[in-house]
This record gives C-alpha cells, structure tokens and sequence, in this order.
C-alpha cells in the first residue's frame, strides 16, 4: 500500500520505471490499441493543399473566390487529409499526484498513461510533446517523434519536482493556448483539485481536440469502514482528523457531487473524459472512450 510519497527517486530508480513502462506501453500499444488510438484521431481534419482550375463536376462550395477573382477563371482549393497529428500531453505535477493507496501513485499512473498513448502516437507517425505544471507551468517539451523522445517525456513525468506545489489548470490551459497554434490532441491528465478553469477549459476545446484524463485513487472516494484518520491537504499543509464510521457517509456523498460537478463542467465545455483509477485496469475506460468517439464519428 502507498500514501503520499515526497521521497526522491534515485537515478536507477527512474531508469528502471521507465524501462518497465515502456515493456508495459509497447505490449499495449502491440495489442490494438495502437489501431484504436488511430482510428479514433486519424482523419479528424484536413490540411490545405493547393489550388487548381475547376473542373465540370467539381464541387462549387469549393471554388475558391478570391484566386478566381484575381485570375478570372474559377479555381477549387485542394484538401489533403492530415497524416501527422501532434499530441501534446498537459500533466499534473503538484503535489497531490504524489498519492495511492494501491501499491501505486497517482503521478506513476499519469506516466503510465503518458507512456501508453504516446508509443501510440509513434506508432501512428504522430508527434508528442509535454507541459508539466502546479500552480504555474513548471516544463515545456516541445512535439517531436522518437522513441527517445518519448522516453524522455515518461522520465520527466515520473522524477520531476515541480517548485511550487498547487494547482492550477487555468495556467496549463491557457499555456498551450497560445504556444500550440495548430490544432492538436490534447491530454490534460490530473486530479481536477482546482477551481476556476472552466471557461479556459472551453476556450482550449474550441481550439484543440481536449481530453480530460482524471486520474483518481478509492480512498478519494471512499474512507476505510473503520478508525480515526488524520487526512492532510498535500497542496496546502492542513489537516483534520476524521472519524471514519460517523463521517464516512458524508464523505462519501461530497465525492459523488464532486465528480457530478465534473462531468457538468466536462460536458458543458464539450471535452470528453477518460476516468482511471490507481491500482486499477484503466484499458477499459479507453476503449470505452474509442469505442464512443467511432460511434460519433461515423
């Protein structure tokens, strides 16, 4: 069982993680989920191409007006279908990732992930970049394609230490706001413990094709049946004692609301979700979320 874990890894350690994670990812990615990942974002837009003089049958809502005006013969632009997508992956580094109670951490789960859609992203010829924050963004990696690459993005989810500890989503959003300029597949992987980003949230959908990835843990949900518990805010330092068998139900309930008022916050903005949980299978929230994307797209 893990708790809140501040404890530096060592070189090897990373090292280690990192060469697991990538076994784990490329078994995954190996096993379709490379071929889902593809048919879920492959073809979602197209890219201009060129202009060229229209032909009987061509479709008018395609003629470009402005070339036709300057050269007096009608012209239709080209469209080609975008090959290479770049995924830029907005990961939680403040200090409450840095908790699990099921022999892993929420900060490992959110490498795994990382690891997992990224081998999948080379796989599909696609590039990945990484926007590490707390309170502030922490790391910019900019998009590229290698398999060193990658490993370098899962190294820095997994070791780094951000200097400040607090979260805020409103910096990670309306970062990639203005330093991705073309559209991207974003990933915004957290715990969602922050305020105020709801409408940054929206203005970064409208703009890229947002992800949510909450990443979660049980005993965020739901205290053990039994004894006292001295629960600290791993952002802010407070603590509170809570007695698990008179407060548990109420703890409960304020759970479900949060997660209520996330998905309202989450539809409203029109971003989809993948739920995951540590220590949990979490293929099946991604395949569920394939599966849900191709029933929309065709």
């Amino acid at each position: 069982m893990s708790f809140s874990d501040s404890t530096p890894l060592t070189t090897a350690d990373v090292l280690k993680r990192v060469r697991t994670l990538e076994i784990t990812a490329r078994r995954l990615v190996n096993d379709t989920f490379a071929g889902q990942y593809s048919s879920t974002f492959k073809g979602r837009g197209m890219e201009f191409s060129e202009v060229r003089e229209y032909l009987p049958g061509d479709d008018v809502r395609a003629i470009d007006w402005n070339v036709t005006a300057r050269t007096g013969h009608p012209y239709i632009k080209k469209f080609v279908e975008e090959r290479e997508l770049t995924i830029l992956f907005l990961v939680d580094a403040s200090r409450s990732l840095r908790f699990g109670t099921r022999s892993q951490l929420k900060a490992e789960l959110a490498a795994e992930i990382t690891a997992v859609l990224a081998f999948s992203a080379l796989a599909n010829n696609d590039k990945t970049g990484l926007v590490l924050f707390s309170d502030r963004v922490e790391k910019y990696i900019p998009p590229r394609k290698s398999r060193g690459h990658i490993l370098r993005l899962v190294r820095d989810v997994l070791e780094f230490t951000p200097q400040n500890q607090g979260t805020s989503l409103k910096s990670a959003l309306d970062f990639v706001s203005h330093v991705q300029r073309r559209r991207a597949v974003v990933f915004l992987i957290s715990d969602f413990m922050d305020d105020g980003y709801q409408r940054p949230l929206a203005i970064a959908q409208r703009r890229h094709d947002l992800i949510a990835v909450p990443v979660e843990d049980r005993w965020e949900k739901n205290l053990p049946a039994r004894g006292r518990w001295l629960l600290e805010d791993a952002e802010t330092g407070r603590v509170r004692v809570v007695n698990a068998p008179r407060e548990g139900r109420a703890f409960a309930r304020a759970q479900i609301e949060r997660r209520n008022q996330l998905d309202t916050t989450f539809r409203r903005a029109g971003v989809d979700s993948i739920y995951v949980e540590t220590g949990r299978p979490y293929t099946p929230s991604f395949f569920r979320f394939f599966r849900e994307r191709a029933k929309r797209m065709h």
